[in-house]
């Protein structure tokens, strides 16, 4: 007697275990399950790349800063990063210097016939666009994890719905209401929920965060286009000769 008990506790945690409620469930459940899976595992994909992406770009940019700000040519500066900037700032900083020498020659301010404000005009929209490229850039795949953290708990909600009508099809087929019956169709149910939740909740935890560091840095990235803007307006101002407008 006890054996036989004890076999059938067995038998029944095989049936409840996670690759067995897989095996056992419906199609449709088992497409729900896998799809949530792969969801899951491309969101901490994401998650990984993104957190480990911005964590080195905000110390390239504290790298980047303490160059700038030392006192050192710009010249020189952009000599040093050359063509292929590594970071969204370094590559603000090109697009500006490459517009500033195109009416300066290399090395030099601008002829002192040079309109100033137009030139200003195209420095500040050459910043603009590589700014907005480069958060362009970094947004890529944030669409996903925002889809992932609606969507994931209603696709699992639907995998729940869809095991429970299984489950009462079996049981009006067998006329046998006995846990054995009953059991693996709820498990198979509340799995496909606990899955949606397993891949929303990160998926939303993560995006809020990460869309709030993608936030701080489009900002740090304004403030210094700004104020690099304003140093070339200063140069511009300088290279004026006296009288003119």
């Amino acid at each position: 007697m006890d054996s036989t008990v004890a076999g059938t506790a067995a038998l029944g945690a095989g049936h409840l275990s996670i690759l067995g409620l897989f095996l056992q469930a419906d199609i449709v459940v088992k497409i729900v399950l896998f799809g949530l899976g792969l969801a899951s595992l491309w969101s901490w994909a994401i998650i990984f790349d993104k957190v480990l992406r911005l964590s080195s770009l905000f110390r390239q940019a504290e790298q980047f800063e303490e160059r700038f700000w030392s006192g050192a040519s710009l010249e020189d500066l952009f000599e040093k990063i050359g063509a292929r900037p590594r970071d969204p700032m370094s590559s603000i900083f090109v697009a500006a210097m490459r517009e500033w020498r195109r009416s300066s020659g290399k090395g030099g301010l601008p002829p002192a016939n040079a309109a100033g404000g137009l030139l200003a005009d195209r420095i500040d929209r050459v910043m603009k666009i590589s700014l907005e490229r480069e958060m362009d850039h970094l947004n890529r795949r944030m669409i996903f994890l925002a889809s992932t953290g609606s969507v994931a708990p209603f696709l699992g909600l639907f995998g729940t719905v869809w095991g429970i009508m299984n489950t009462f099809t079996a049981i009006g087929a067998s006329s046998d209401t006995s846990l054995a019956t009953v059991a693996p169709g709820i498990s198979e149910a509340l799995f496909a929920t606990a899955l949606g939740l397993v891949a929303a909740i990160p998926a939303v935890v993560a995006y809020n965060k990460i869309s709030s560091d993608l936030s701080r840095y489009a900002l740090r990235l304004e403030n210094f286009a700004g104020e690099f803007g304003a140093i070339l307006s200063r140069q511009l101002d300088t290279s004026k000769p006296h009288g003119a407008p």
